[in-house]
Parts: structure tokens; C-alpha cells; sequence
């Protein structure tokens, strides 16, 4: 059956299931849910403890009787009943607040793109649990460049790169379609792994995973300044402080954002000339939550010679382009994903 926007019109909630972050959008409503994707159950019990960012301040602290659990990955959904109940714990007071205790009737939910079978039906599986009698599966690329503001209606290329947390999809945009596309296993926890690593090799250093960010500033500070680290020592256990070179953190990811640029010429090498010749005048948007990692905009347009622009609040860009699309507010036609095996 092919999706159509009078379909997604008849739909009330959009869902972006990301593996960093869950995001509703409820039509008429607007965006309710923007939370990390993180579930705290008692394993002795099997009781939620916490969901969100009060369970993601819990990773790597909690007793062995609490564990912290990622339902998402990837942009699929590796436990199905987890993130039901996930979703019910994030939207079920303000959905009865959104609708007046009315029936959740139609979702529409973001997959990735050429999403195969299992993908599918875990997402549709996780709306189905939340209370949807009917789940339309959308093309994330195609919200995301909506989300951004693209012209993805023209026929006129338009080229997005969504950076997500484990995973990077880049795509070209025409006429409401994908006319190239590819999906590289890079994103922002890959990059926050790079620098672990490099801390780890070079300086005998431990960080919790949560103490990286501060490493992302220190990549957009001007010239070569010293930042100062605190982490623990890997030969005696205790607390030890260094000092790092911003440079060898920028080459540290030098590796991981290989496949990114590969994955780039990969596609415009597949585009055809005239649409390759629109994308040097409308240049790159990237979106996704790791879209805002400093310097990758420079290195994209330092090995692809395009402009390269960030999109504002690239985080929410896919869902807030499908709520558009519930909502009427776009025109052009939506690639439809293959029907859901029985």
C-alpha cells in the first residue's frame, strides 16, 4: 500500500525514536516529549525506576539490582516491550492532557531509510503497545529535510547528512523522493568512543562516559589552547589531571569521520550532474542531535568543497517535520517503506 499524505493527515501523534533521544509530537498539541532514551528497572522486581534524564544520571552509579537499559539503537528498537513501556512512562499524563482522554486512533513514527523487515515491525510493534490501532512508517530523511526548512517538494536537489548517535544517514532530496542515499555506522557515540580511547592511549586516563562533553568544547576553542582533564589513573585507580592538546583530540577522529566523507562522495559520485550542480549553490544541512559537534561542518566542506550549514534545532528536525506532515503544512508526496511482513 503506498503512503499518502491524506493518510498521514489522519494520524494524531509523530514519534522520533532515536537511540540517544525520544521525541512526541501530538498534533495540535506540538512537540510534549523530548527525553533521553534511557529506562532504570528493578531488576528483582521488574519495575520501572526511572525514565529519561533522571535514568540517564543513573548510568554507571546504580547497585547491581538496578539496571540501566537502551531499548534504541541504531535507530531500531532492540526490546520491544522496554520501550513500550518507555513511551507509555514519557507521554501517558500529557497525552490525556493533549487529547481529553481520547483513544490514540493513528501514530506515524520515523524509521531510517531502507529500514529492513525486523526494523519495521519493532517500530510498529512499540506504537501498537503505546495504544495506536494503525502505524504509518515514514522515511526519516525525507521529516528531517522538512524539519530543516529544505524544499524537499521542488525539483531542485537539496542535501541532507542526519547525524544521529550511533548512526549517519546522507541523502539527496528531489521532488518529494530520495534520489541517493547511504547509512554509515558513525555518530556521536562513536565520536565520544574515539576520545575515551585516545585518553586511554595516550595519557592512561579513565573518563565516565558523561564527562566527554566537556572534551567537545575544547574542540571548538580557538588555536591549540591546554584543557585541563580529570579522570582516573588505569595503573593505580586513583584521580589524576592532564593536560591535552586540543589538535591530537582533532586528530583522534580523523578515523571515525572517514567513512562519513567517503559516504559523502559516495553519493554525490551517484547524483546526476544537474543535480550535483544545484547542491554547489544550496550547499549541505546537517541535522541530528550530533550534527552540532565542532568542526565537523569544516571538515565536510573541507573534503567535499560545498557549502555546509547546520540546521536550526537540528536535534528535532525529523519529528518536527512529521508533525508538519500530520498537520497539512507540506504538499509534496512521501517515499512510502515497504508493507510490514506478516
Amino acid at each position: 500500500m503506498t503512503l499518502t499524505l491524506d493518510h498521514l493527515r489522519r494520524c494524531t501523534v509523530a514519534a522520533d525514536l532515536g537511540a540517544a533521544r525520544t521525541r512526541v509530537y501530538v498534533k495540535q498539541s506540538g512537540l510534549i516529549v523530548d527525553e533521553p532514551s534511557v529506562v532504570a528497572v528493578n531488576t528483582r522486581t521488574g519495575s520501572l525506576i526511572a525514565v529519561g534524564t533522571p535514568a540517564e544520571r543513573m548510568a554507571g552509579r546504580t547497585p547491581a539490582n538496578i539496571r540501566v537499559v537502551r531499548p534504541v539503537n541504531g535507530g531500531t528498537v532492540v526490546d520491544i516491550a522496554m520501550a513500550q513501556r518507555m513511551l507509555r512512562a514519557m507521554v501517558g499524563n500529557q497525552l490525556r492532557r493533549a487529547w481529553r482522554r481520547r483513544p490514540l486512533l493513528r501514530a506515524a513514527v520515523c524509521i531510517p531509510h531502507e529500514a529492513d523487515p525486523l526494523t519495521r515491525r519493532a517500530m510498529h510493534e512499540t506504537m501498537v503497545g503505546l495504544g495506536a490501532r494503525r502505524v504509518e512508517l515514514v522515511d526519516g530523511l525525507v521529516t528531517a529535510g522538512v524539519g530543516a526548512g529544505l524544499p524537499v517538494e521542488e525539483p531542485e536537489a537539496t542535501m541532507i547528512v542526519q547525524c544521529g548517535a550511533s548512526t549517519t544517514q546522507v541523502a539527496v532530496l528531489a521532488l518529494g523522493s530520495i534520489v541517493a542515499a547511504e547509512k554509515v555506522p558513525m555518530g556521536g557515540e562513536t565520536i565520544d568512543r574515539a576520545l575515551l580511547q585516545h585518553l586511554r592511549n595516550q595519557h592512561e586516563l579513565l573518563l565516565p562516559s558523561q564527562a566527554v562533553r566537556p572534551l567537545h568544547t575544547a574542540l571548538a576553542g580557538p588555536g591549540a589552547q591546554l584543557t585541563e582533564v580529570h579522570g582516573r589513573d588505569v595503573a593505580t585507580g586513583l584521580g589524576r589531571t592532564v593536560q591535552v592538546d586540543p589538535e591530537s583530540l582533532r586528530a583522534a577522529l580523523r578515523a571515525p569521520l572517514t567513512a562519513l566523507l567517503d559516504a559523502l562522495r559516495s553519493v554525490l559520485h551517484r547524483c546526476p550532474p544537474d543535480l550535483v550542480a544545484d547542491l554547489a549553490e544550496r550547499g549541505i544541512v546537517l541535522t541530528g542531535g550530533a550534527a552540532e559537534l565542532p568542526g565537523l561542518d569544516e571538515a565536510i566542506r573541507a573534503n567535499t568543497g560545498v557549502p555546509v550549514n547546520i540546521a536550526e534545532d537540528p536535534g528535532r528536525c525529523a519529528v518536527l517535520g512529521l508533525g508538519a506532515l500530520l498537520e497539512g503544512r507540506i504538499t509534496s508526496q512521501v517515499p512510502a517503506p515497504q508493507p510490514i511482513p506478516a
